[in-house]
């Protein structure tokens, strides 16, 4: 094998493939990228088993070939190449070593044979479809937040992907995500294809890789569901995974439906009290205690060790007053993802779980859950 490319082409396309790579792994060939030269192109591959990530970029190939190399340790050097050198990749025949030369730098890197590479064959029978890459980020980034980290409960470690109906009737693709302390949904219209599209649970690692391959991606992207596998396609990157083999829970069960007392709030003055007042909570539970009474609202936090403080801000609100506490972290959470200036958020009781809205996106709902304070 022997080809020249672009230090920024080559970094791209690694860039979107050696995340996949696990560090820490009992079978080596996992540590590394798999290499393939032909057809005036260099297709990069990596995997876990799990995900498999595959990029290309142009290349001029004076010998054909595959090899594999450490993923981790070819991105730093290709990282710190100088921008717009040309990199010449070459296997040694005789030492099975990869060799990459740009200008004055030389590096030797050892490799294991490309036919011991395991790829993730593909699926039959899959709902496919394709949405702007900016509609799909935006899927991502309302409901990734409150993805589960417990690994007990499986079935919450991912993004519930599915075709749902909205409120008018209309046909969406929607995304859920919760820990079972909150809740975050987000929806667009329903893309063609995309009606057939039973519900799968997209793993947490998987969101984050697809995230990261549309950000900044003006193109529609690809997508195709099968009963045990996620694919993207977003430019020459394709990104495939296996889904999270699992029953999401009822998800409609818990968003509130008659909530009647209505929070207005400006959500930057809102979320700079939440952030300040938390500072001497107690780490674990982070709780504060929200007051409503007329015109204000009281953020108050009360621990014997850690300390007090409390901050009033202007707000609407006209039902009874009430006091009802929360977990600061999920009040941030989801304060980061409302657009509009005010927030509005929709109370029950101090027992009940709290609907919050955004007034300039009717199409993102969050659930939070009360804490006793």
């Amino acid at each position: 094998m022997k080809l020249t490319i672009e230090r920024g082409d080559l970094l791209d396309a690694l860039s979107h493939v050696q995340n996949i790579v696990e560090r820490r792994t009992t079978i080596p060939i996992l540590s590394n990228v798999l290499l393939e030269a032909a057809d005036g192109a260099l297709t990069l591959t990596a995997t876990d088993l799990d995900i498999e990530a595959v990029d290309s970029a142009d290349a001029k190939v004076a010998k054909p070939g595959a090899v594999t190399a450490p993923a981790g340790t070819l991105f730093d050097v290709v990282r710190k190449l100088p921008s717009g050198a040309e990199v010449e990749l070459s296997l040694n025949p005789e030492s099975q070593r990869l060799l990459i030369t740009a200008g004055r730098s030389q590096f030797e890197l050892p490799t294991l044979p490309a036919t011991d590479f395991q790829t993730m064959p593909p699926d039959e029978g899959a709902v496919s479809f394709s949405l702007p890459g900016k509609e799909f980020a935006r899927l991502i980034d309302k409901t990734r937040f409150a993805i589960s980290t417990e690994e007990t409960r499986y079935y919450l470690n991912g993004i519930y992907l599915h075709a749902a109906k909205n409120e008018e009737g209309a046909a969406v693709l929607r995304t859920v995500a919760t820990d079972g302390h909150r809740l975050a949904l987000a929806e667009v219209k329903a893309p063609k294809g995309a009606d057939k599209l039973t519900g799968v649970i997209v793993p947490r690692k998987t969101v984050g890789e697809a995230r990261r391959l549309v950000d900044g991606l003006d193109d529609d992207v690809e997508i195709e569901v099968s009963d045990t596998k996620f694919i993207l396609r977003a430019g020459r990157a394709v990104l495939t995974s296996k889904l999270i083999d699992g029953s999401f829970p009822d998800y409609a069960r818990v968003i509130p439906k008659g909530n009647d007392k209505k929070l207005t709030v400006d959500n930057k003055s809102f979320e700079a009290a939440v952030d300040r007042v938390s500072t001497v909570s107690a780490e674990r539970s982070r709780s504060v205690k929200l007051s409503l009474s007329g015109g204000r609202l009281t953020l108050a936090v009360n621990h014997a060790e850690t300390g007090a403080g409390n901050e009033e801000i202007e707000a609407e609100y006209e039902a009874d007053p009430m006091e009802i506490g929360f977990n600061a972290k999920y009040l941030l959470d989801i304060a980061s993802q409302i657009e509009a200036p005010d927030v509005e958020f929709m109370f029950n009781d101090p027992a009940s779980p709290a609907l919050v809205l955004d007034p300039s996106d009717a199409s993102a709902r969050f659930v939070v859950m009360p804490l006793r304070v």
